[in-house]
């Protein structure tokens, strides 16, 4: 369960990332304090930020504008790559069309999945079968999209390496059947401000994202760096803003690391409420396992929580499938 955390600590990961391939990283000072950071983090908020991540803040802005951009068009364009269950659940979403526990989220999407080819998990990965519908508009969307997942993906794996050491494992406890061939997940997401909701026939609703859980492993968020909008919950109720802080990603564990980690870590709610009269982009990029997985206690967790698994083991892609496929659209 999350603490009594009042804000989200930072964690420069540069030290770490200098040694992560290193089979003699553990024995590096600069590495201790990272993953002993990462630990901290994972246990009493399941949030960090990370910066010194070594991604460009170039790239990582023009991802941001791109995004913004494809919303800006027409809504006719944007209809051209609209999300049904024929997509695979891949495409637009227009606002309030995502409806979650009743209620209609106040945000436009576009959601990005790994590939998945017509047979490759049997019955459990059908209904997410097919390939990303990549808008022609703007014209350097899928280029820009393309070198920013390759970098994500690897700064994901590298900060896995941190988490594993964190629980006691090898650096690569994350790798194998486990997340050696991760699934990945990409929402781009815009919220509008409280001035354009005003003017559009909404439900009455001030919530961008309603509160909730990730379903995977670790999540990197790219959000704009002038607006408060995404909160986390501490164990007392209260929402604690996570507010940008430019060139940083902001960091959660998700689901199944909660399982994997026996419960010491813990994936913390969250929401988003943009009170701004700004619209707002969000690009959420979701670090899975591999798709057939099959996630339950690690062993070192287990000797550090009592000796048993507190969870039942899980299947992510069926996880996965069962919460994307009840998405209402």
């Amino acid at each position: 369960m999350a603490s009594e955390f009042k804000s989200i600590p930072v964690i420069d990961i540069s030290a770490f990332l200098v040694k992560c391939n290193d089979p003699n990283m553990i024995k590096d000072e600069g590495v201790c304090e990272v993953v002993k950071q990462l630990d901290k983090a994972c246990r009493e908020a399941g949030f960090f930020y990370v910066k010194g991540h070594g991604i460009p803040d170039s790239l990582v802005k023009e991802v941001r504008d791109v995004t913004n951009n494809f919303f800006r068009l027409p809504d006719e364009e944007k209809a051209k790559i609209k999300m049904t269950a024929k997509t695979g659940f891949r495409g637009y979403q227009r606002v309030a069309e995502n409806v979650i526990k009743g209620k209609p989220e106040i945000n436009e999407a576009i959601n990005f999945f790994r590939e998945i080819k017509a047979g490759m998990y049997g019955t459990m990965g059908e209904s997410l079968e097919g390939s990303n519908i990549w808008p022609e508009n703007p014209s350097n969307f899928y280029s820009v999209m393309e070198e920013y997942i390759s970098l994500v993906t690897d700064l994901s794996r590298n900060i896995m390496k941190g988490i594993a050491l964190a629980l006691g494992g090898a650096p690569d406890e994350f790798g194998g059947e486990r997340a050696g061939d991760p699934f990945w997940v990409m929402r781009l997401i815009g919220y509008p401000g409280v001035s354009d909701c005003s003017s559009l026939e909404m439900p009455e609703n001030d919530i961008g994202c309603v509160a909730h859980t990730d379903y995977g492993l670790l999540t990197l968020v790219n959000q704009d760096d002038e607006i408060s909008a995404l909160q986390v919950r501490n164990c007392s109720g209260e929402w604690i803003w996570a507010v940008p802080i430019p060139g940083t990603f902001v960091c959660n564990i998700g689901d199944m690391l909660k399982i994997w980690s026996n419960g010491l870590y813990e994936s913390t709610l969250h929401r988003v409420v943009n009170n701004s009269p700004k619209y707002r982009i969000s690009v959420a990029f979701f670090y899975e396992p591999n798709f057939d997985a099959v996630v339950e206690p690690l062993e070192v967790c287990k000797q550090k929580t009592g000796g048993m698994g507190k969870f039942e083991k899980a299947v992510y892609g069926a996880h996965f499938g069962r919460k994307v496929t009840n998405i209402v659209t």
